[in-house]
């Protein structure tokens, strides 16, 4: 388990014994160190089963991070980029914070407006163009 609590946002707190953390062998380049270490960090935070959620953002989770979630309901963020467990730690803390905020964010409301008088005119002025260039290649009729 995380040995501290996971700030989300201001009235939004993970508790420490929500968040499950393993760590593992990393992967890639490194050699003799990858291979005797264990500094790939893993976090999982089950989603559906938090405390601190309302029914509101337990949705908002599942519906904005459903590729993420396993079958169970948790969400789980890996970090093995450093050697060292305790900064691989920190890094899946952050990301772990980054996603459920984005993923709770309020999309803001589209204000529609009205194109200006300046766009209206050059549009205008761009057909008047258009309809010349037409007009020009017409075939010239004979009155005779």
């Amino acid at each position: 388990m995380s040995r501290r609590a996971l700030p989300i946002q201001d009235r939004l707190v993970i508790p420490a014994a929500e968040i499950f953390e393993s760590a593992s062998r990393s992967s890639g380049p490194g050699g003799q160190h990858v291979n005797k270490t264990n500094t790939r960090i893993t976090l999982r935070w089950h989603v559906l089963e938090s405390s601190v959620l309302s029914a509101e953002q337990r949705t908002r989770i599942r519906s904005r991070l459903k590729n993420r979630l396993t079958q169970i309901g948790s969400l789980v963020v890996h970090a093995g980029r450093h050697r060292s467990q305790a900064r691989n730690r920190e890094l899946a803390r952050e990301r772990l914070a980054e996603l459920v905020r984005d993923a709770l964010a309020t999309p803001r409301k589209r204000v529609p407006t009205k194109p200006g008088r300046g766009v209206r005119e050059r549009t205008l002025a761009v057909k008047r163009r258009r309809s010349e260039v037409k007009r020009s290649r017409r075939r010239v009729r004979s009155d005779d």
